[in-house]
Protein backbone atom coordinates (compact mmCIF):
# COMPACT_ATOMS: atom_id res chain seq x y z
CA UNK A 1 0.00 0.00 0.00
CA UNK A 2 1.02 3.62 -1.10
CA UNK A 3 0.64 6.58 1.20
CA UNK A 4 -0.80 9.49 -0.94
CA UNK A 5 2.22 11.75 1.09
CA UNK A 6 4.96 9.43 -0.02
CA UNK A 7 3.38 8.84 -3.70
CA UNK A 8 3.64 12.50 -3.95
CA UNK A 9 6.82 13.29 -3.31
CA UNK A 10 7.93 10.50 -5.51
CA UNK A 11 5.89 12.49 -7.88
CA UNK A 12 7.79 15.99 -7.12
CA UNK A 13 10.90 14.62 -7.37
CA UNK A 14 10.24 12.90 -10.79
CA UNK A 15 8.56 16.54 -11.82
CA UNK A 16 12.01 18.35 -10.55
CA UNK A 17 13.83 15.25 -12.58
CA UNK A 18 11.65 16.62 -16.35
CA UNK A 19 12.32 20.00 -15.20
CA UNK A 20 16.15 19.64 -14.77
CA UNK A 21 16.33 17.79 -17.79
CA UNK A 22 14.77 20.55 -20.00
CA UNK A 23 17.12 23.25 -18.31
CA UNK A 24 20.02 20.70 -19.43
CA UNK A 25 18.59 20.78 -23.10
CA UNK A 26 18.33 24.65 -22.95
CA UNK A 27 21.74 24.92 -21.63
CA UNK A 28 22.92 22.55 -24.65
CA UNK A 29 20.87 24.56 -27.02
CA UNK A 30 22.85 27.75 -25.78
CA UNK A 31 26.21 25.89 -25.92
CA UNK A 32 25.79 25.18 -29.44
CA UNK A 33 25.05 28.45 -30.29
CA UNK A 34 28.14 29.69 -29.13
CA UNK A 35 30.24 27.43 -30.42
CA UNK A 36 28.49 27.94 -34.11
CA UNK A 37 29.61 31.54 -33.52
CA UNK A 38 33.07 31.26 -31.90
CA UNK A 39 33.55 28.99 -35.22
CA UNK A 40 32.21 31.67 -37.60
CA UNK A 41 34.22 34.45 -35.58
CA UNK A 42 37.91 32.39 -36.21
CA UNK A 43 37.55 30.60 -39.58
CA UNK A 44 40.33 31.31 -41.50
CA UNK A 45 39.82 33.65 -44.52
CA UNK A 46 41.94 31.95 -46.56
CA UNK A 47 40.18 28.76 -46.20
CA UNK A 48 36.71 29.58 -45.44
CA UNK A 49 34.21 26.78 -43.66
CA UNK A 50 32.56 24.42 -46.45
CA UNK A 51 28.66 26.10 -47.05
CA UNK A 52 27.38 22.79 -46.47
CA UNK A 53 29.37 22.05 -43.19
CA UNK A 54 27.44 24.85 -41.94
CA UNK A 55 24.21 24.05 -43.31
CA UNK A 56 24.47 20.86 -41.78
CA UNK A 57 25.17 22.38 -38.20
CA UNK A 58 22.16 25.15 -38.71
CA UNK A 59 19.90 21.67 -39.52
CA UNK A 60 21.34 20.25 -35.97
CA UNK A 61 20.49 23.51 -34.17
CA UNK A 62 17.01 23.77 -35.82
CA UNK A 63 16.18 20.35 -34.75
CA UNK A 64 17.05 20.85 -31.25
CA UNK A 65 15.26 23.33 -31.21
CA UNK A 66 11.73 21.76 -32.68
CA UNK A 67 12.41 18.84 -30.05
CA UNK A 68 12.59 21.57 -27.09
CA UNK A 69 9.24 22.65 -28.63
CA UNK A 70 7.29 19.55 -29.63
CA UNK A 71 8.43 17.93 -25.98
CA UNK A 72 6.87 21.40 -24.22
CA UNK A 73 3.57 20.99 -26.50
CA UNK A 74 2.82 17.20 -25.94
CA UNK A 75 3.31 17.98 -22.16
CA UNK A 76 0.92 20.32 -22.19
CA UNK A 77 -1.80 18.02 -24.57
CA UNK A 78 -1.16 15.43 -22.10
CA UNK A 79 -2.31 17.57 -19.47
CA UNK A 80 -4.99 18.77 -20.54
CA UNK A 81 -6.35 15.45 -21.67
CA UNK A 82 -6.01 14.12 -18.07
CA UNK A 83 -7.87 17.15 -16.39
CA UNK A 84 -10.75 15.96 -18.91
CA UNK A 85 -11.19 12.97 -17.66
CA UNK A 86 -10.68 13.26 -14.13
CA UNK A 87 -14.32 14.02 -13.51
CA UNK A 88 -15.40 10.64 -14.38
CA UNK A 89 -13.32 9.32 -11.50
CA UNK A 90 -14.39 11.08 -8.86
CA UNK A 91 -16.58 9.17 -6.43
CA UNK A 92 -15.98 6.30 -8.03
CA UNK A 93 -14.21 3.13 -6.50
CA UNK A 94 -11.03 1.88 -6.89
CA UNK A 95 -8.74 -0.78 -6.44
CA UNK A 96 -4.85 -1.74 -7.25
CA UNK A 97 -3.25 -4.74 -8.33
CA UNK A 98 -2.01 -4.81 -4.67
CA UNK A 99 -5.58 -4.85 -3.16
CA UNK A 100 -5.61 -1.50 -1.94
CA UNK A 101 -8.83 -0.70 -2.66
CA UNK A 102 -10.97 2.62 -1.80
CA UNK A 103 -13.23 5.86 -3.35
CA UNK A 104 -11.69 8.74 -5.35
CA UNK A 105 -11.72 11.52 -3.16
CA UNK A 106 -9.72 13.45 -5.41
CA UNK A 107 -7.04 13.18 -8.17
CA UNK A 108 -3.45 14.40 -8.53
CA UNK A 109 -2.45 14.74 -12.10
CA UNK A 110 1.69 15.15 -12.41
CA UNK A 111 4.01 15.05 -15.18
CA UNK A 112 4.53 11.27 -15.33
CA UNK A 113 1.34 10.03 -14.12
CA UNK A 114 -1.95 10.16 -12.34
CA UNK A 115 -2.76 9.85 -8.65
CA UNK A 116 -6.12 8.97 -6.90
CA UNK A 117 -6.52 10.30 -2.97
CA UNK A 118 -8.90 7.85 -1.69
CA UNK A 119 -11.16 8.34 1.47
CA UNK A 120 -9.17 5.86 3.61
CA UNK A 121 -5.68 8.25 3.24
CA UNK A 122 -4.21 5.71 0.99
CA UNK A 123 -2.43 6.68 -2.84
CA UNK A 124 -3.69 4.79 -6.05
CA UNK A 125 -1.29 5.41 -9.15
CA UNK A 126 -3.52 4.98 -11.87
CA UNK A 127 -2.26 2.66 -14.83
CA UNK A 128 -2.13 -1.05 -15.68
CA UNK A 129 -3.88 -3.33 -13.33
CA UNK A 130 -6.07 -0.47 -11.32
CA UNK A 131 -9.53 -1.23 -11.64
CA UNK A 132 -11.99 1.23 -11.89
CA UNK A 133 -15.81 0.72 -10.86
Amino acid sequence: MTSVEGVGAAQNQAAGAASSAQQQLTVDYDTFLQLMMAQMQNQDPTNPMDASEQLSQLASFSQVEQAIQTNAKLETMLMNMSFGQVDDLIGRTVTDPSGTTGVVERVEIYSDGTLLALDNGKGVLLGPGVTVS
